[in-house]
């Protein structure tokens, strides 16, 4: 039997809208199964300067209502390379405005002895889907509705 390809992507995955879905499309070209590593809390305010919308578990339950990815787990805050030492993926699935840690990730690669492939995946509308701008818009008409 041949062995299935993990291809694993990476997000906040806060509000879920039609660029992720794009994302998962993408993703699973590249291979057989996917897993997808949601931040935590405390990751996201330390990339993105905020919390998330949405609770590190409510965002895990809302990917997996999707059926998206066929995995899903929470990143490690100290050690964010932790979910690629343990599941060993044969693809990383970037999407295409993901720069925090990525850097340094084929050196990880090289020094953890995988032969991972890194893939940047193509935008999907970003002027449109994407979660910056969808959170902006949303809480422009909240704050309208509390005034």
């Amino acid at each position: 039997m041949d062995k299935k390809i993990l291809v694993m992507v990476f997000g906040t995955f806060d509000y879920l809208h039609a660029g992720h879905e794009n994302l998962f499309r993408q993703a699973r070209e590249l291979g057989d199964e996917i897993i997808s590593v949601v931040a935590k809390d405390k990751t996201v305010k330390a990339i993105k300067g905020h919390s998330p919308d949405h609770s590190e578990k409510e965002r895990i339950e809302n990917l997996k209502a999707t059926g998206w990815a066929d995995q899903i787990v929470l990143g490690h805050h100290k050690d964010r390379t932790k979910a690629i030492k343990e599941f060993k993926p044969d693809v990383i699935a970037l999407g295409y405005d993901q720069f925090a840690f990525t850097y340094r990730l084929e050196k990880l690669l090289m020094d953890i002895h995988l032969n991972t492939k890194i893939v940047r995946l193509k935008p999907y509308r970003p002027d449109i889907y994407k979660s910056s701008i969808l959170r902006e818009k949303l809480i422009g008409i909240n704050e309208n509705v509390n005034v």
